[in-house]
């Protein structure tokens, strides 16, 4: 992600695709077996990146956790990213935004670990409450060079596929372990992720088109390289529901953890819908090329073979995907998935 609060600023998309998710967040709020005083409770923001999109489920599920336990006692919120990640522009953004969850609360305590989350994270059984917004997607490494795309889900290479395929199954246990071994006993954690729907589709294909066509023409114009170009790759990958829901086909649960809830929907393209209110096809192409730049633009500029070239080859990108998309805008499918995780509490003993 693009930090100095350049994902803050583009984010409008995983803003709308999230909102869904966020009434599960407030229900498992409400639910959640509780740490007995003065055991913090603490609600723990999985990939966070600079913070903006988690101000809104964070606030509305401390709302309610302040019902439950009062406004007094200390609600200590984590958020987690990447080492790498602008942590500086979150808590910035925390200090200053209006709608900041630390705005009236003086007993919530909000603190960062930069540290992957397909390790663990925090102590074990320490996490009430879990959040994890479009950010799972993200696989913990590039399993392949991709030979004719950046991104997996439009490649005609089926060994190239099946190596993504293969990592994003290993991820996707090894993230369940690790929360499965960080939430306490009657903890929730609730997951909104990319994914394809059921017939297949991972969506995204005019922008993930208009990314393509940019690179390709950066190579003809000589500013990006055949061999740079063959190194960007786009490390996500949109999960099936039965890719989803594998770990837990055997004996209903895994690490712990059983799903109590799941869906596949469409997200919001809210920028298709305001080009409909406008029609000013400069600005559509302008913000999802701006979207684009800022989720995905320095994971491709990591494909360059000198780094001083980052911020021409970013600006340059941006200019022609802008172009691309505003030469024809169209509506953005956007695949998702929510869910409910929920902790197995110990099982009483019988006397």
């Amino acid at each position: 992600m693009e930090g100095h609060g350049a994902y803050n600023r583009s984010s409008r998309v995983q803003a709308a695709g999230s909102s869904p998710a966020v009434p599960l967040f407030e229900k498992a709020a409400g639910q959640v077996s509780l740490p007995a005083d003065p055991e913090l409770v603490v609600i723990a923001d999985y990939g966070s990146s600079e913070g903006h999109n988690s101000l809104v489920p964070v606030r509305s599920a401390i709302d309610v956790l302040r019902d439950r336990i009062g406004r007094e006692r200390a609600i200590s919120v984590v958020h987690t990213d990447l080492p790498g990640n602008d942590f500086g522009a979150l808590f910035q953004m925390l200090a200053t935004d209006p709608g900041s969850y630390l705005r009236e609360d003086p007993a919530v305590f909000p603190s960062a670990v930069g540290r992957s989350f397909y390790d663990q994270i925090l102590p074990d059984s320490s996490v009430t409450l879990g959040w994890s917004s479009w950010a799972v997607q993200w696989l913990s490494r590039v399993p392949a060079l991709i030979p004719d795309q950046v991104q997996v889900a439009y490649s005609r290479d089926a060994a190239t596929r099946s190596a993504f395929s293969l990592q994003a199954a290993q991820d996707w246990r090894f993230f369940l372990r690790n929360r499965g071994a960080e939430l306490r006993p009657g903890g929730r954690l609730v997951i909104l992720s990319m994914a394809v729907d059921d017939q297949g589709d991972f969506g995204y294909r005019s922008s993930v088109a208009a990314i393509y066509g940019s690179l390709t023409d950066l190579v003809e114009e000589g500013l990006v390289s055949n061999s740079e170009m063959h190194r960007m790759v786009i490390p996500t990958y949109g999960r099936s529901r039965s890719e989803f829901m594998a770990p837990f086909v055997e004996t209903g649960s895994f690490a712990g953890l059983s799903v109590e809830e799941f869906e596949i929907f469409y997200g919001e393209d809210r920028i298709w819908g305001e080009f409909k209110e406008h029609g000013d096809s400069a600005a559509f192409g302008a913000r999802w090329a701006a979207f684009s730049r800022a989720s995905v633009g320095p994971t491709l500029a990591a494909g360059l073979e000198n780094s001083a070239g980052t911020a021409e080859f970013m600006e340059g990108l941006e200019a022609r995907m802008a172009a691309r998309l505003a030469a024809a805008p169209d509506k953005t499918s956007i695949p998702l998935a929510k869910m409910v995780l929920a902790k197995e509490s110990p099982t009483p003993s019988k006397r």
